[in-house]
């Protein structure tokens, strides 16, 4: 099975020059945790609810004025449509993510999250260890 089988092909996307308030809002009208940061279709970057606790929120930044650009995680792992599903949960796996945005010939196309993987029956498997690895606890910096 290839990735556009299973990929979510109407995807939210952010530019770099909007605000972390506009990505927050946009999380929660859509209902996700990561948004694909984009130069026209050209994917640059991911901005996750995570990237938004951690390097804004408790930094102590205004929300309003912060770019999405200063928050996101730069040159993100990227599938391609014609990928094998088994592929994508195991780059997931092994670098710990949960979505992975797709593009073709340079343009974003989709998204494609463990979600996904984990609804299909014969993906379970690789769904489950792709979250077990993603999971694995890290001890806290105190």
């Amino acid at each position: 099975m290839k990735v556009k089988d299973l990929m979510t092909k109407d995807v939210a996307t952010l530019n770099a020059e909007d605000s972390v308030e506009q990505a927050a809002k946009m999380m929660k009208e859509h209902n996700i945790g990561s948004v694909p940061v984009c130069d026209g279709e050209n994917v640059i970057g991911i901005i996750t609810d995570r990237d938004i606790a951690l390097r804004s929120v408790a930094e102590g930044e205004n929300v309003k004025n912060q770019k999405v650009r200063e928050v996101m995680s730069s040159n993100p792992v990227l599938a391609n449509p014609d990928m094998d599903v088994h592929d994508a949960a195991r780059i997931m796996s092994e670098r710990q993510i949960r979505r992975l945005p797709v593009v073709d010939k340079s343009n974003i196309v989709g998204i494609v999250s463990l979600g996904d993987l984990a609804v299909e029956q014969q993906l379970k498997d690789n769904a489950e260890e792709a979250l077990s690895e993603i999971s694995e606890p890290s001890s806290p910096m105190m």
